[in-house]
């Protein structure tokens, strides 16, 4: 299992808000929605590891897609990607 850290986090309101807003739209808690946006913000800087989940997959509503590897011309294995044409 995953081990989990908790730590707080302060932020602006209007911030917290919006993010809550968002969260309860896509059916996620708070946290989990946090967690799923850092997660897609290290995959869309290439800094998270290989084959990092996009979710957990453990709230309703979330999915438990896995992002593959950059290939640099933005295909994915499902679309005929995955090497270079």
């Amino acid at each position: 299992m995953i081990e989990r850290k908790s730590f707080l986090l302060r932020m602006d309101r209007e911030l917290l808000d919006a993010v809550q807003r968002w969260a309860n739209d896509d059916l996620r808690s708070l946290n989990g929605h946090i967690e799923f946006l850092l997660r897609r913000a290290l995959i869309a800087e290439g800094r998270a590891p290989k084959q990092t989940p996009l979710s957990r997959g453990d709230s309703p509503g979330a999915s438990a897609a896995v992002l593959p590897a950059d290939d640099d011309d933005g295909r994915t294995p499902d679309d005929g990607g995955g090497s270079k044409p």
